[in-house]
């Protein structure tokens, strides 16, 4: 369906329950009403609004927010490696791709996520000018790793730019920056900064989709990681890390990095730290094995696996931030699966902390940017004033989360921004 028009951004929706994005019950019926990109009043009593107006009848169904990811990698996701590492690799054609997965997302319910590194900025680019649709995008550009890091993604034949003065081609793509020293960690770091990022992605540890670095390593040493924080302080916004062991996340929150990006391998030790320090933990339920992976990264996250089992609840238990996301990368036939993964949070959580946790809570976490923020206004919840990101549901989620998982079925209303991008209640 074709977005509205700036003449038509005007919405009411009749007869709806609210989950408002905390609470762990439905409101009686409503009347919600949007005016431009916001939420204007919510009311029990009818809404007379003239002009030119939708005018959409809930039959009371839920009305909600939108689903928030804030792990997601777009354009790796959208992509093989295989394709990313071709001779015949072209940057158009894959662009291409990645911005119709960026509208397949949105198609889901997904109407924020945050980038947690790789080429994004032409991708968000055209989608806050309406060009192609897509979720709104918090970027974080290109993710910054030490040589042998989790984001040194040469190939054998590709040697050291510090030694033989030539980047790597995931360099030039703009998926990562190399970048040893205080001195090019702070220029990669201005260097995303510059170009728009709203917060930065350091790799502080080994990775399962990395070829020459082991789960257990830690990298950047304690005055690269602050030096990334530093700069990123300095323009209002935060370090977000990834990492596993308790090791490398101790370096981090030393550094001050607010953000922990996975955590499968802490310790309970480590987790009270965060708790104690207000340090976010951002974290997956990750797939085990799929065809497209291959055995080395079967082999590299089985410990990941086997941890991430205890990780959940140990982190609910102390008082840990939580946040969610998914985290595919290279296999884009996993995308269509984006949805079903919130179910897998039922093992620890009840469908409205698991409700919370993907709108009202990831949306706190996107705070963190400040004025770095691409977009101006609340989301991740249904009150006066909030952005108008939202979701009608066929269902209440808050006893089926099952509905989530069903998007094409169950999401007959799809609202980014007060603009309507699915509409089947007619």
């Amino acid at each position: 369906m074709k977005a509205q028009t700036n003449q038509e951004k005007q919405i009411i929706f009749y007869n709806v329950r609210i989950f408002d994005g905390k609470s762990s019950q439905l409101s009686k019926p409503l009347n919600v009403y949007i005016k431009s990109n916001k939420i204007e009043k919510i009311d029990a009593q009818p809404i007379d609004i003239k002009g030119d107006v939708v005018k959409i009848n809930g039959k009371g169904k839920t009305l909600m927010p939108g689903l928030i990811d804030v792990h997601v990698h777009l354009t790796f996701g959208a992509l093989t490696m295989e394709e990313m590492m071709s001779k015949d690799f072209n940057f158009n054609n894959a662009m291409a791709k990645v911005g119709k997965s960026a509208e397949e997302t949105l198609l889901r319910g997904f109407t924020s996520i945050r980038d947690a590194g790789g080429p994004i900025f032409p991708i968000k680019s055209a989608i806050d000018k309406k060009q192609i649709k897509g979720p709104r995008v918090w970027p974080s550009g290109a993710v910054i790793s030490q040589t042998s890091g989790h984001g040194d993604f040469r190939t054998p034949d590709e040697k050291s730019r510090r030694f033989f003065g030539k980047p790597s081609r995931a360099e030039e793509f703009g998926a990562t920056f190399i970048a040893d020293g205080r001195d090019e960690v702070l220029t990669a770091t201005r260097e995303n900064l510059r170009f728009g990022a709203s917060q930065i992605k350091l790799m502080a540890g080994g990775g399962t989709s990395s070829a020459y670095d082991p789960i257990d390593v830690t990298q950047y040493t304690l005055e690269e990681m602050k030096a990334a924080v530093d700069a990123a302080e300095d323009w209002g916004t935060y370090v977000m890390v990834h990492a596993y062991t308790p090791r490398a996340i101790k370096r981090a929150m030393e550094a001050g990095v607010k953000c922990i990006e996975h955590g499968q391998l802490l310790d309970e030790e480590t987790l009270k730290l965060m708790a104690a320090n207000g340090t976010w933990l951002s974290t997956q339920n990750l797939l085990e094995s799929s065809p497209e992976m291959t055995e080395l990264r079967k082999e590299k996250r089985k410990d990941v696996i086997e941890g991430q089992k205890k990780l959940w609840p140990l982190a609910k238990k102390l008082g840990v931030k939580l946040a969610w996301g998914t985290d595919f990368l290279f296999e884009p036939n996993t995308n269509k699966e984006q949805n079903s993964y919130i179910l897998k949070l039922q093992d620890w959580f009840t469908n409205a902390e698991i409700l919370k946790m993907v709108t009202h809570d990831n949306a706190q976490l996107l705070k963190l940017s400040g004025l770095r923020s691409p977009y101006t206004g609340n989301i991740g919840v249904i009150e006066e004033g909030a952005l108008a990101d939202i979701l009608l549901v066929d269902g209440n989620p808050l006893e089926n989360l099952s509905l989530v998982a069903n998007p094409a079925q169950n999401f007959l209303v799809i609202v980014k921004d007060g603009e309507i991008y699915k509409n089947i209640t007619k």
